[in-house]
């Protein structure tokens, strides 16, 4: 079995599912807990999710510890107590999400660092999340914002609206240990935020991508990218993502890395490579490469360079050509700034 999680969940007036809380999720988990739960619930696995009473959380949580699964059976004690629908799901296969619980639990194991991004089955997960309104009192269905609105008016309350998404902010479902983000709303469910993170305020960080370890992020980390440890994005900087516009090219920057402010990276750079500040380098640019002396050697495309290392990209302000140079320093990310503790 691929993954297995409990979580709380929140419906819509409907009675559909609009999101999952998964406080702890399991990768592979133990056959003998999964085995444990379904028994418990008379329940198929291979059926995906099931939705039970707080009533059986006891029984269930009593024949975790007998198992010696304590971390599950303490959280499910505390599910007992809970007034929101308990869901449990279970994965066996590594294929696209079929519905949202599916989906959620996925996000979890990404952004509790379980599972890095690109390594697992995300595709079609847009077509099952519903958009959703995030407000100060928790996720409501987008097409019911309006009579929550109306009741706290008359209650004598105001229903804020953080923001109207298909994601949520990350911070919301999981706290990754060692990390600093300015801006919370700014980082998705389902980013990959490694040990020593830094994230200012202009930074973002969408679904299905992120960071090593300690790096500095003052630009956007689209989809799909992933930053080495030790790299620096700088303010107003961006990466080549795999959603809009159809890309399905995966971009790594790699270690020790200084994309500049308001440059931009299309394709994958290897270790101690410099973008300079307003650069942007797409997959077609044409690149002329120069030897360690400075003399022309030859153009190429630019994503004849993905991957490798100690490359310098600057623009020749006076000839307007972009070119490619032997890296002959690199950064070193000021170790004070990213302990985050």
């Amino acid at each position: 079995m691929l993954s297995f999680g409990l979580g709380i969940g929140t419906k819509n007036s409907s009675g559909q599912l609009i999101e999952i809380y998964y406080p702890e999720p399991i990768l592979n988990p133990n056959k003998l807990l999964t085995d444990t739960i379904q028994k418990i619930l008379n329940f198929d696995a291979n059926k995906g999710s099931i939705i039970f009473s707080p009533k059986d959380c006891i029984k269930v949580a009593k024949n975790f510890y007998s198992i010696g699964e304590n971390n599950q059976a303490k959280i499910i004690e505390y599910f007992a107590k809970s007034k929101r629908p308990i869901i449990a799901t279970f994965i066996i296969k590594d294929i696209p999400p079929i519905n949202i619980a599916e989906v959620y639990l996925k996000l979890h194991l990404i952004s509790h660092r379980i599972v890095k991004p690109n390594s697992i089955n995300l595709k079609n997960m847009f077509s099952q999340l519903k958009n959703i309104a995030w407000t100060n009192e928790g996720a409501i269905d987008v097409d019911e914002i309006n009579i929550y609105q109306l009741k706290a008016r008359l209650e004598g309350r105001t229903l804020s609206v953080n923001c109207v998404d298909k994601f949520p902010k990350m911070t919301d479902y999981v706290v990754p240990k060692g990390i600093r983000i300015a801006d919370t709303a700014r980082v998705r469910l389902g980013a990959y935020i490694g040990e020593g993170t830094t994230i200012m305020h202009e930074g973002f960080c969408n679904f299905n991508a992120g960071t090593e370890g300690p790096a500095m992020i003052e630009g956007r980390i689209s989809a799909g990218v992933l930053i080495g440890k030790n790299t620096d994005i700088g303010g107003g900087a961006s990466t080549l993502g795999t959603l809009s516009g159809g890309g399905n090219i995966i971009i790594y920057i790699g270690q020790n890395c200084l994309i500049g402010a308001n440059a931009g990276c299309g394709i994958s750079l290897g270790d101690r490579c410099t973008i300079e500040s307003g650069l942007y380098i797409t997959p077609s640019a044409k690149i002329v490469i120069l030897d360690k002396n400075n003399k022309f050697v030859k153009i190429v495309a630019a994503r004849e360079l993905s991957n490798k290392s100690d490359l310098l990209f600057i623009r020749n302000s006076i000839k307007g050509r972009i070119e490619c140079r032997i890296n002959k320093s690199y950064i070193m990310l000021n170790e004070e700034l990213h302990k985050n503790k």
